[in-house]
């Protein structure tokens, strides 16, 4: 059986030491303010960056670089391992298409050696968490097939619901209408959003109050998970509210005791879209 090794992109949110740990290649997604792009050597902290879109500086996302993704995976196959790629949801960014074209192109290249591509259809930890259970498969002696019909099988059990802290970010993104957000905003009601089976972005309803909006994330994956089984990993992402992001890490915890509670920062590409104090929850219930 050839060695392979899993890659991603920087839209995981992968903490460092995750990444650190088990050596993980990572594709960068860009970001720009103005005519400076960011995303691969040339990089913001998100407290940089989110500090620039509280300031009233608006930011552009974009996908991947064909020519960096041809990079960093050529230097895996000339090394003579096969590539597992969890990919950024395709129903979001273009990003996925992008690793796939170049995977059809270096396949021909590098006739030994195998890229899979898997569109993930989830974002940010969602992703993490799929890595680290196919990191898990992979040391278990499961082949990189294997490991990718697992990933197929089980990427729609995951799970993330999130809320914003300010809907004109959504109203930007296109995600919802004027109207709406002058509403939403008005009233101090916090929007619930899910990201569905499909990939896409859905709305679950309102909750007036930031707090009551936090513990409903909560109290949704309690009523899922007492439904459908455990997680033994809970993703919290949040766009510079760290004290709002272990506020929902003591109620995950409560929830779920044995489960192991990760907390990042959400990517400036994905965090253009949400805001500064946009929170995330993910789990992976599996099946």
């Amino acid at each position: 059986m050839s060695e392979y090794v899993i890659t991603t992109d920087s839209n995981s949110d992968i903490p460092r030491e995750y990444k650190e740990k088990h050596g993980i290649t990572i594709i960068p997604q860009y970001y720009g303010f103005g005519d400076t792009v960011y995303g691969d050597e040339k990089n913001l902290s998100p407290a940089e960056f989110y500090q620039m879109m509280a300031e009233g500086e608006l930011p552009t996302s974009m996908a991947n670089n064909p020519a960096v993704i041809r990079e960093k995976f050529e230097v895996l196959l000339k090394e003579e391992k096969d590539i597992l790629h969890i990919a950024f949801s395709s129903a979001l960014s273009g990003s996925y298409n992008n690793v796939v074209m170049v995977a059809e192109e270096l396949q021909e290249e590098y006739p030994k050696r195998q890229i899979i591509v898997i569109d993930s259809l989830t974002v940010s930890l969602g992703e993490t968490l799929l890595l680290l259970g196919a990191l898990e498969k992979q040391a278990e002696g499961a082949s990189i097939q294997e490991v990718a019909d697992w990933l197929t099988a089980q990427k729609s059990n995951i799970h993330i619901q999130f809320t914003v802290d300010d809907v004109n970010h959504l109203y930007r993104g296109g995600r919802i209408s004027k109207t709406a957000s002058v509403v939403l905003g008005i009233v101090n009601i916090k929007p619930l959003l899910k990201i569905t089976e499909e990939g896409t972005l859905a709305a679950l309803g309102t909750i007036r109050g930031r707090k009551r909006s936090l513990s409903t994330l909560v109290n949704n994956m309690k009523s899922e998970i007492k439904e459908k089984g455990k997680s033994k990993r809970v993703g919290i992402i949040h766009a510079n509210c760290q004290e709002d992001a272990d506020y929902v890490a003591g109620l995950a915890k409560e929830v779920l005791p044995e489960a192991e509670i990760i907390i990042n920062d959400i990517s400036p590409s994905i965090g253009t879209h949400a805001g500064p104090g946009a929170l995330g929850i993910c789990y992976f219930i599996e099946r």
